[in-house]
């Protein structure tokens, strides 16, 4: 790429993976989540298994004021005892940033709770977009037998919070049985 397109990137609209400069990859097990899961054994036993794999694009620095980034998640389908495969879920530490997601493809649920511990749910299908408001944490799960693939979009300088939620979870889990 020349230097006047180096702040860009390649989204596969099809397939959600990105490329291009600046795009930072990150995969996580199950055992990266551990502490999050309410069956610590199952999730010792499974704690090798991809968990999910989601790239990045910074075309700016994060904290960045005004800008926005771009990335996607994969989230495999399986259960960790009865529980159905999730990402560690997050507040911003910018209460007031939203979120934007687009499934690509499979099926689950985006999980929404807001600072009284309401939680609610959203199904995820492909091509379903979604708006996850400020003061608000947020987590996906597979419910489905394939990937879950979506896309997402969101302030640079929203930072992200994960120690509340390990600390004290969402206020409700999805397990195998679960319906809205």
């Amino acid at each position: 790429m020349t230097e006047a397109n180096m702040n860009s990137a390649l989204t596969n609209l099809l397939t959600a993976e990105i490329s291009g400069p600046n795009v930072v990859e990150s995969r996580r097990t199950v055992g990266d989540l551990t502490g999050y899961w309410q069956d610590a054994d199952a999730a010792l036993r499974t704690a090798t298994e991809l968990l999910y794999i989601t790239q990045s694009w910074f075309p700016v620095a994060e904290g960045t004021e005004g800008a926005i980034l771009w990335g996607n998640t994969t989230l495999m389908p399986g259960l960790v005892g009865d529980e159905y495969y999730m990402t560690r879920g997050h507040w911003h530490e910018k209460l007031d940033r939203g979120e934007l997601c687009v499934t690509t493809s499979g099926t689950g649920l985006l999980v929404l709770m807001d600072q009284h511990r309401i939680t609610r749910f959203e199904k995820m299908t492909p091509g379903s977009t979604h708006y996850v408001p400020g003061h608000t944490a947020h987590r996906t799960v597979n419910t489905g037998d394939e990937p879950l693939v979506f896309l997402c979009a969101w302030p640079a300088d929203c930072g992200h919070e994960y120690g509340s939620i390990l600390r004290d979870g969402f206020s409700r889990r999805v397990c195998r049985g679960f319906s809205l």
